[in-house]
């Protein structure tokens, strides 16, 4: 889009960083977004809303039309408006000021339990703290790299606590609170993962025995998925891809000398603002 239109401008107050205003835009409406969740907190205690109701609505709907605002604009000044609604962040926004509309439309006592609902639906709003984290593309990217694995392993966990809870079902039955094999399904998940709650406890000897063999696995397992996430972050952090984030619709990937986005299509931040590996980093001193 042209430099010189009001979108433009927009655009890079909005999306970018590397301006004054930019970074005033992003520091204010870091502001609002944990002053929402303090509302929102506030409002869950009784003793508080029993004195401060009204003022916390107004606060609460007026930080709604502040983000509404946002996001509106955000879909006004973005080249590519879609691809952002599609995004992660695009659908955290919505999520964002969703709940306070819906809130309206059911304000009778009947829909109390649904109107909490959505109030606490609002937490969602803690999430767009992320963008403003530099690194977080690199963790989100390890994630969904290792998301086979850790589905393969979750699937395996599933097998062996289903396993041991029909085990266990046999050994103590209803007599000893192991009514069904669901119940026992999950006293198995309770003990593998070294929980505890003791409202379920085996009686016979044998079942100690199932028990402790139960706990002892869930030491050996319980760091499976902690290896993967942390081979996946690692080969992340020190591979060669750089890894510019478009502002837009927070795709990665892209290479140190890109201007736009290969995805959306927006232009990408300013050389200085965007992320790139330490790798890299040394390649381009050796060079």
């Amino acid at each position: 889009m042209p430099r010189s239109t009001l979108k433009h401008r927009l655009y890079v107050i909005i999306f970018g960083t590397h301006t004054r205003a930019g970074r005033n835009f992003d520091i204010a409406l870091i502001i609002a977004i944990l002053s929402s969740i303090v509302v929102l907190v506030l409002e869950s205690v009784p003793s508080v809303m029993m004195i401060w109701s009204r003022e916390l609505r107004t606060i609460e709907y007026s930080l709604t039309a502040l983000f509404t605002i946002e996001y509106l604009l955000r879909l006004y000044c973005s080249p590519k408006p879609w691809a952002y609604a599609k995004s992660f962040y695009g659908w955290i926004d919505l999520l964002a000021i969703i709940p306070s509309y819906l809130a309206l439309i059911f304000p009778g006592t009947s829909f109390v339990g649904v109107v909490r609902l959505l109030r606490v639906m609002r937490i969602f709003r803690v999430l767009k703290l992320v963008r403003y984290l530099k690194d977080s593309n690199i963790l989100l990217r390890s994630l969904l790299t290792a998301r086979r694995k850790i589905l393969i392993f979750f699937s395996t966990v599933g097998i062996l606590v289903t396993i041991i809870g029909a085990v266990i079902y046999i050994v103590e039955g209803p007599e000893h609170g192991f009514s069904s094999i669901p119940i026992s399904i999950y006293w198995a998940i309770v003990t593998i993962t070294t929980v505890g709650y003791g409202d379920l406890v085996p009686q016979t000897g044998l079942g100690k025995a199932i028990a402790s063999l139960a706990m002892l696995l869930g030491y050996s397992i319980l760091a499976v998925p902690t290896g993967i996430i942390t081979a996946e972050l690692s080969r992340e952090m020190t591979s060669h891809k750089t890894l510019v984030k478009c502002p837009n619709c927070n795709q990665t990937g892209h290479e140190a000398d890109a201007l736009y986005c290969k995805h959306c299509g927006s232009e990408l931040a300013e050389p200085e603002e965007r992320v790139v590996s330490n790798v890299d980093h040394e390649n381009e001193k050796g060079h």
